[in-house]
């Protein structure tokens, strides 16, 4: 995985969870891991959303 597009530090969640080692999961324990990133996924994608609109409205609020 391309170190680059993590955080530059070493305790980021992100960072840590992208090194942990898989071998020692099962596949039941895959598939769950799966199910709880996508649901994260999920989430961010709907803070950003949430981000976005709330730019959107001050940026028309404080329009030139």
């Amino acid at each position: 995985m391309d170190d680059e597009f993590f955080s530059s530090r070493p305790e980021d969640p992100l960072v840590l969870l992208a090194r942990q080692d898989l071998d020692p999961l099962s596949a039941h324990e895959l598939e769950e891991r799966i199910a709880a990133l996508e649901a994260e996924i999920a989430r961010v994608r709907a803070h950003a959303l949430a981000v976005a609109k709330h730019r959107s409205a001050a940026d028309a609020l404080f329009k030139r």
